[in-house]
């Protein structure tokens, strides 16, 4: 027995689903600012680059938790089921 009840195993789906877009949108801007510094001088330095990918990552993690469970359900909705 792993002593969690049947059924409750595991993260919250919406919780990993949130998660894995926060991580996407962190990388992205990762990958945004260093293709901005090969192709011309840099415009943020290291430090300021990783502060506005951490932000945006919390940002989409919170907005795609907040948003998610909604989206899904208006879907259902459109649907009929």
């Amino acid at each position: 027995m792993s002593g969690h009840p049947a059924g409750k195993r595991g993260i919250d789906p919406y919780a990993k689903s949130a998660a894995l877009w926060g991580a996407i949108g962190f990388l992205s801007v990762l990958v945004l600012v260093q293709g901005a510094a090969l192709v011309r001088e840099p415009i943020v330095t290291m430090a300021q680059g990783l502060a506005l990918a951490t932000l945006v990552g919390l940002a989409t993690t919170l907005g795609s938790y907040l948003l998610e469970s909604r989206l899904a359900a208006w879907a259902r909705r459109r649907r009929g089921t």
